[in-house]
């Protein structure tokens, strides 16, 4: 505990704070009268210990997807989850949104994004997709090489962080050959464009793809991962991601390698229709 006996300031307190927020939407979809997915039954096999993976002192803990709701005493703040009286104007009950989010991710009606960066908070998010039975998306993962086994066996994908993403506190440990380690495991993957908030921009995704091609990763994964990999991912495969009939004829047109610095857009198509024939 941290002084004063308020919640720990420590890694611990992100995990326990999302921790908390599955519970409380876990009761809540059993006190709805649904049925909630009950937690796996047990194999045998332990499930992973973060207490395997160094920390060093001080570390800033890299999972999120929730964030502090308690007042200094300890107690819940008032966040819409208790208010059933109607709305003034339309007579409506107040909703909490967070609540039906974590209700959704308890139902396994939507994956939980976890942004982790560090090993140990990698393994922390497996094991609360294992204690809660949920289904969990990796973001970020820079230190996914050295959790892979682990990674591979929860059946988790991973959105990775973009590939010249630059090193520093969370992600110091960071490899431009994660994405070729993830594809060698066998674990579904899509590369990210990042965001910069020194400049501020979003990075080029064709130009992360390309570098990771470049260290490793073959064209037709490299391609993949900023395509049908990505959509896979997003559960729109259906309709995007690749040239099949019957799916959405949105197109970008290269006059070379997409991912060589030198080629150019000479064209755009979306839902069929030609929109841009401009060379960029």
């Amino acid at each position: 505990m941290a002084d004063g006996g308020r919640s720990p300031g420590t890694r611990a307190k992100a995990i326990a704070l999302l921790r908390q927020e599955l519970i409380r939407a876990r009761e809540s979809v059993e006190k709805s009268g649904e049925k909630g997915t009950p937690p796996p039954a047990a194999t045998g096999t332990a499930s992973p210990d973060p207490a395997t993976v160094p920390v060093k002192p001080g570390e800033q803990l890299g999972v999120r997807g929730t964030t502090d709701t308690t007042t200094p005493a300890g107690k819940p703040a008032p966040s819409g989850e208790a208010q059933p009286a109607a709305a003034a104007a339309g007579g409506e009950t107040a909703r909490d949104l967070r609540r039906e989010a974590f209700a959704r991710v308890i139902r396994r009606t939507t994956p939980l994004l976890v942004t982790a960066h560090r090993a140990q908070d990698i393994v922390s998010a497996l094991r609360l997709a294992q204690e809660f039975n949920i289904r969990i998306v990796l973001d970020g993962a820079a230190e996914a090489y050295l959790v892979l086994d682990q990674i591979k066996a929860a059946g988790v994908s991973v959105i990775l962080h973009p590939t010249m993403f630059r090193a520093g506190d969370e992600t110091e440990n960071l490899s431009m050959e994660t994405a070729v380690a993830l594809r060698k495991a066998g674990i579904p993957f899509a590369l990210q464009s990042g965001y910069e908030s020194y400049v501020p921009k979003t990075r080029v995704v064709l130009f992360e793809a390309a570098v990771a091609a470049g260290h490793g990763l073959p064209f037709d994964a490299a391609l993949a991962a900023v395509t049908l990999d990505a959509a896979r991912l997003l559960g729109i495969a259906d309709r995007v991601g690749s040239l099949e009939a019957g799916k959405d004829a949105d197109l970008a047109l290269f006059d070379g390698d997409p991912f060589e610095y030198t080629s150019h857009v000479t064209g755009v198509m979306i839902g069929g229709r030609i929109v841009s024939e401009e060379r960029r």
